[in-house]
């Protein structure tokens, strides 16, 4: 297990975000197909699913498939959809192992009936676990997130105020996250949890995903420990109130 000396646990943060980038560029250096690099984007996920285990994370949410991503081309889309079918079969016994909880935020109407089953049954076989809560965000854009929550709760007759939109989220069953890493270079969000975000450290690595480790996060996670997070508020007034680097 590997821990960095200059981070201590009360530093981590709860919930990391992480848009998985960097795939098709790691295939295409190596004379790959693109599917090659999704291929071992499902390792890194392992790698660092089981990182964020060792380390104490509680929740790690992670960019699988825009809504945006059904533009790229049909034979790609076609071979990310089999990926994830496999994936499913084979991850879903190890994460019930290590205690690890499903979900799949995301617009499920577009996904054939069958994914959606796939999911759903994932979902229920892992929701009695509680080391770690594994959001796995597929055909899932923060616009969309937006506007499916403001729509339902109009439905409903609820008032749209920010307690009730963040209640009416994708991620409500587990709060904003503390920390959102992009790896592959990019300096962007690329309508990623946009409302739950507002006040997120962000940490973009050049590391593309597929080479994304241990090493790797805990460079963001030694990052994440000498941040001040104010919140609005001053230097000043945190150290008046007590309050430590993360409040």
């Amino acid at each position: 297990m590997l821990h960095s000396p200059n981070t201590a646990e009360t530093d981590l943060p709860r919930h990391v975000a992480i848009v998985m980038d960097g795939n098709g560029r790691w295939a295409k250096q190596r004379f790959l197909p693109r599917v090659a690099g999704h291929k071992q984007g499902v390792t890194a996920l392992r790698r660092t699913v089981q990182h964020a285990l060792d380390r104490g994370i509680e929740v790690l949410t992670v960019f699988a498939f825009s809504s945006e991503n059904w533009s790229r081309p049909a034979d790609e889309v076609n071979s990310l959809m089999k990926l994830l079918a496999l994936a499913l079969n084979r991850e879903v016994p190890l994460m019930n192992q290590n205690g690890v909880r499903l979900h799949f935020p995301g617009k499920k109407q577009a996904l054939s009936e069958r994914t959606i089953q796939s999911l759903a049954a994932a979902e229920m076989a892992t929701q009695n676990n509680r080391r770690l809560v594994l959001n796995v965000c597929f055909n899932y854009g923060g616009r969309w997130d937006i506007v499916d929550a403001a729509q339902r709760l109009a439905e409903q007759g609820v008032a749209i105020t920010e307690d009730s939109m963040a209640a009416a989220t994708a991620l409500a069953h587990v709060g904003d996250p503390d920390l959102l890493i992009r790896t592959g270079g990019e300096r962007r969000i690329s309508n990623f949890l946009l409302w739950q975000c507002a006040y997120s450290e962000l940490y973009f690595s050049d590391v593309l995903w597929p080479d994304f480790g241990p090493e790797a996060m805990d460079h963001a996670l030694n990052d994440f420990a000498r941040r001040e997070r104010r919140f609005g508020r001053t230097s000043d007034q945190l150290k008046t109130a007590g309050t430590g680097p993360h409040a």
